[in-house]
């Protein structure tokens, strides 16, 4: 999805364009504002909110209209603290769809907690292409469905960057409508096709000591964890799910980073079609639709390069980044020859200069197209 912050937009026209009616919008309130965010005026301990407009366009969506908030902070201001954030979206479209999404990463003073998750309550159509590693880009049926996705992560310190804690993971479809496609073969309807809810419950472990979660320069991230939904306990299935995932960073030079994700999942029991393992997205194998591929075992990779910033420049980077992975139904069933890959190139634009934090414009291209994608903060 193409996401496009009208705040850099206003930035540009009113440093470009001449005249009085220019010379009103910088010393209006307006001006002042975007000033304000474009310049990072807030002092480097202080707690920083910026709330601001976003234009979005999507293939299932067609226009939409919204706002973005970012919340950046210091537990009790101190910047030998890791820098915590909380992200917000919230968006609406003409053809009466609607969403919120929330992201997290709070640390508590000297790492005693760690809260990490991710919230999205929407309206919003999901293409369905089949279950397995050799579904077809031609003809997916459409899943147009009231969604709710909450995972969260409370994790207590236990050594120095390692943590421990439970996780939950709530999914909710309901008001279903299974739209098959108008030509080629109607889709079986998948588990968890008509409606589902499912609350998973269990436990993992986080080593951690990345500093900036939005942009890391030097660290290490490792998860493994195991979720556990009970039927008849709030859920409509019952199923397990293990994951695991390692995100590595590694300063070249000062303004240059090689960083590195290996991920894998595997489901098991009567596992609903929209929680099976899923590649695709915004974040790893960019360039593919998140889930379209899906089925029981995944196992992805990416590495990417990072020039933040140029040495010409003090607020324009750039990236260059490749991924690969694979789905199949169990962990034993994984073949060659159903590997995808992509890969693809990024502008990067200083956002918050005293926080290090950048706005991502990446171009993914796999051998089914292209994907254009931009964010707050690096996808991963």
């Amino acid at each position: 999805m193409l996401r496009i912050t009208l705040l850099l937009s206003l930035f540009f026209f009113s440093s470009y364009v001449h005249g009085q009616f220019a010379e009103r919008i910088r010393n209006g309130w307006v001006g002042r504002y975007v000033n304000s965010i474009i310049n990072d005026t807030t002092a480097a301990d202080k707690a920083n909110l910026t709330i601001y407009p976003t234009f979005a366009n999507a293939p299932e969506t067609g226009i939409e209209l919204g706002f973005s908030t970012l919340k950046l902070y210091y537990a009790n201001g101190d910047t030998l603290n890791r820098l915590s954030e909380m992200q917000a979206f919230t968006f609406f479209t003409f053809k009466g769809q609607y969403g919120l999404q929330l992201e997290n990463a709070l640390y508590g003073d000297k790492d005693k907690w760690f809260f990490l998750g991710e919230t999205k309550i929407q309206r919003f159509p999901l293409s369905y292409y089949g279950i397995g590693p050799g579904t077809s880009k031609e003809n997916p049926a459409t899943v147009d469905a009231f969604q709710i996705s909450a995972k969260q992560r409370v994790l207590r310190k236990l050594a120095d960057n390692f943590f421990a804690g439970p996780e939950v993971d709530f999914q909710l479809l309901t008001g279903v409508n299974f739209k098959q496609p108008e030509e080629g073969q109607p889709f079986d309807i998948p588990r968890g096709g008509e409606g589902v809810r499912n609350m998973g419950l269990g436990f993992g472990f986080v080593y951690d000591n990345r500093h900036n979660v939005l942009n890391v320069r030097d660290g290490l991230f490792g998860e493994i964890a195991y979720l556990k939904t009970i039927k008849g306990f709030v859920s409509e299935h019952d199923f397990g799910t293990f994951n695991l995932d390692v995100r590595s960073f590694h300063k070249v030079k000062e303004n240059t980073v090689f960083a590195w994700q290996a991920s894998g999942q595997y489901v098991h029991g009567e596992v609903p079609f929209n929680q099976l393992a899923l590649l695709g997205g915004d974040r790893l194998m960019r360039g593919y639709y998140l889930g379209r591929y899906r089925d029981r075992a995944m196992l992805a990779a990416q590495a990417e390069y990072r020039i933040l910033p140029f040495s010409f420049s003090k607020r324009f980077g750039a990236a260059i980044f490749g991924s690969v992975g694979n789905v199949a139904p169990d962990l034993g069933s994984f073949q060659m020859r159903n590997t995808r890959l992509a890969g693809g190139v990024g502008l990067r634009f200083l956002l918050f200069p005293k926080k290090d934090i950048y706005l991502r414009f990446d171009l993914a291209f796999t051998k089914e197209g292209a994907n254009i994608y931009i964010f707050n903060g690096e996808a991963f």
